[in-house]
């Protein structure tokens, strides 16, 4: 925004200063977080150590093994997953003009958790352990989360089916979505119906999503996708701040208005699917962090994509190292503490939007 003389208007670099310094401090936050979470747990590692061995690290040293093996990907991969599915639940808020639009109001993660619990009834991914440490194991990992992938695709296919029968509106993809959750749901509870006990602890082990999951190799998979799909959300903000005008308004700027949809709907499901093919189940992440982002900072998607991201990662970050912390040495999943976190969260949200 400029004036005639080309200078800028005061009030509006306060607006951008604001902005800014928010999407700043939570990165800075993010960067505390990840050393604080990296070094908390059932062994506590101090945080010069932690720094120590980021820069020289110790193949052989008990705190490098822990720090490199298991603490740094499990951390690494909650900020992925947290980033991923918050900036898909601003997308789907702002292209479906739906405040509840998440990337589980889609059906997406019901149908991931009907593919899983398909492969373990009919292709024996589940088994019983040899501890109480792993009493249910999923014995092929992969071959569940091909399954749970390929499922979370096959639903999004059918809703860019329905959309382009009758249109890409925001209802017809929302109402498209919930009977789709509906229908997976009804089929898993078929399959659990007839499982056995070990088949039936494997369903619902899968179905805890925990990001403790992931490996080195897995993380890279999940953090290429979602760096990619974060790259073209943000390319597209400003279609992202016409739309939310309106659609004869977006369309009268020139914007593609059905194409932005259908696309930014694909690209926003294709992440969520690999996140909980990955990890299982997390609620709440998407659908909670871009209100919040919304109530601090607006609705301005040139600060909101990045803000969501951010505070996606610092949200699943936190979460997960108070699950590992709660019941040390036992550790909680994650997405146990996200919703108990969440909802009401959520519902606070909702009752302060509709008082002010």
């Amino acid at each position: 925004m400029h004036f005639k003389d080309g200078s800028i208007p005061a009030e509006y670099n306060r607006y951008v200063g604001r902005k800014t310094a928010f999407v700043f401090v939570c990165l800075v936050l993010l960067g505390i977080l990840l050393l604080v979470g990296v070094s908390l747990g059932a062994v506590n590692i101090p945080l010069l150590q932690v720094v120590k061995t980021f820069l020289s690290p110790d193949a052989g040293s008990r705190e490098s093994i822990i720090i490199w093996n298991i603490r740094l990907p499990q951390a690494l991969t909650a900020i992925v997953a947290g980033a991923a599915l918050s900036v898909s639940g601003a997308v789907m808020q702002s292209i479906l003009r739906n405040p509840l639009g998440s990337p589980f109001t889609l059906g997406i993660s019901h149908a991931a958790a009907f593919g899983a619990a398909l492969s373990v009834m009919l292709l024996g991914a589940g088994q019983m352990g040899s501890t109480g440490a792993d009493a249910v194991v999923i014995s092929s990992p992969y071959l569940t989360t091909f399954s749970a992938f390929l499922f979370s695709l096959a639903a999004t296919g059918v809703i860019m089916g329905i959309a382009r029968i009758r249109g890409a509106s925001p209802e017809v993809m929302i109402l498209a979505g919930v009977a789709l959750g509906a229908l997976f749901t009804a089929g898993t509870m078929f399959l659990q119906y007839f499982a056995d006990d070990v088949q039936l602890a494997a369903m619902v082990f899968w179905t805890f999503g925990d990001v403790a999951r992931a490996d080195w190799a897995e993380l890279g998979i999940m953090a290429g996708i979602t760096a990619v799909s974060a790259i073209y959300f943000i390319l597209n903000r400003w279609n992202y701040n016409a739309i939310d005008a309106g659609d004869e308004t977006a369309k009268s700027l020139g914007v593609p208005v059905k194409r932005i949809r259908l696309v930014g709907m694909l690209v926003a499901s294709l992440i969520t699917a690999v996140v909980i093919s990955f990890l299982g189940v997390i609620g709440f992440v998407g659908l909670v962090c871009p209100h919040i982002v919304r109530r601090i900072i607006g609705d301005d998607h040139r600060f909101l994509l990045p803000a969501s991201i951010l505070v996606g990662g610092l949200l699943l970050l936190v979460s997960d190292t108070a699950a590992r912390l709660i019941l040390a040495p036992n550790v909680l999943p994650v997405s146990i503490l996200t919703a108990f976190m969440g909802a009401p969260v959520f519902l606070y949200l909702l009752i302060k939007g509709y008082t002010r």
